[in-house]
């Protein structure tokens, strides 16, 4: 079988359909039909996955499944805050997930809106998300979801353990740079570590939402959604509970070894600046007494001695053992 993908045929919003069957398969199912599809049986469940940046989704949404104007527009809009909400025997909610598309960021979060009344199950997103055509070919593999309950679970399930992969990234980020040489190339990891910290800040403000989320689906679901598919949703928030908790510890970790890279930057810095101190307090009491012998007056003592240079030297000689004495015993050196 040909490999789902995600794109879509110009004027036709649908990115692909399946009639689930019941047993983890399903049929392929095309725009026009799925428009007027009724079940033929009653454990029949369609669902659609739609792009819904194409004209005329909002109206079908409407008109052709009877969903309210605001909940409709909610379905169509950019505001993708996790959220999710009860509406009688139909569940609305707007889910995100690790944006992995070729050049994008971890903390570019991509959203999926999802409504179903249990017969029907339509899923909308704006950019391309793998998890849907993970689902996808497990259904067309015979070992799908039977149901609205169970791919909604499963969808969600997918999104959360994504997040397993950007965190395992970034941890073994952390693990290079602790082992790199910070002497060698402090300012590419500092660099680095920021672009980790930006990254798990990111996904803590997008991910945090949809914990709540999930928690009002488990609690609060239609009838249609089975006992299973809310143990499946708890173990899901248990997860991702356990993921937000991973982000704060490498969000710290990435604190940690920035602190200390700075540290490091800075005892250096300050090490540089002591001894040039050093060097400068030993120097002066010499350059105090070379300039005054060497100003252009009369009276300037061996002037006409031909011994007063080597005397001079000798005389400077001794000052800077005694300096070097005195900064010992001030413990200085």
């Amino acid at each position: 079988m040909t490999p789902p993908t995600d794109d879509i045929d110009s004027g036709c919003p649908l990115l692909f359909g399946r009639v689930l069957d019941g047993n983890g398969g399903g049929r392929i199912i095309e725009w026009a039909e799925a428009q007027k599809w009724v079940p033929a049986g009653p454990n029949e469940v369609i669902w659609l996955h739609v792009c819904r940046t194409e004209p005329g989704v909002q109206q079908w949404l409407e008109e052709g499944l009877g969903i309210p104007e605001s909940t409709a527009e909610l379905l169509t809009s950019d505001a993708t805050r996790p959220r999710a909400f009860r509406d009688g025997e139909t569940l609305v909610a707007t889910l995100r997930g690790i944006n992995f598309n070729p050049g994008a960021e971890p903390e570019d979060m991509i959203s999926m809106q999802l409504w179903s009344d249990g017969r029907r199950l339509i899923t909308l997103r704006r950019h391309a998300l793998q998890t849907p055509r993970e689902v996808l070919a497990m259904i067309d593999r015979g070992v799908g979801p039977p149901d609205a309950g169970a791919t909604i679970t499963l969808l969600a399930e997918m999104l959360i353990t994504r997040m397993s992969q950007a965190i395992v990234d970034m941890n073994s980020v952390l693990d290079e740079l602790e082992d790199d040489d910070p002497d060698e190339h402090a300012e590419a990891m500092l660099k680095r570590i920021s672009t980790i910290r930006r990254n798990c800040l990111g996904l803590k403000r997008h991910m945090a939402p949809q914990h709540e989320a999930l928690e009002l689906i488990s609690r609060d679901a239609p009838s249609w959604f089975e006992d299973d598919d809310r143990r499946e949703i708890a173990e899901s928030i248990a997860r991702l509970r356990r993921y937000l908790d991973d982000i704060d510890i490498s969000k710290e970790s990435a604190l940690v070894l920035q602190d200390e890279l700075r540290a490091r930057s800075l005892a250096s810095s300050e090490h540089a600046t002591y001894m040039l101190t050093i060097v400068a307090g030993i120097f002066l009491p010499l350059s105090f007494l070379t300039g005054l012998l060497g100003i252009n007056v009369g009276g300037v003592p061996g002037l006409d001695d031909p011994d007063a240079f080597w005397q001079v030297a000798g005389l400077c000689a001794l000052l800077f053992v005694a300096l070097i004495v005195v900064f010992r015993r001030l413990r200085w050196l």
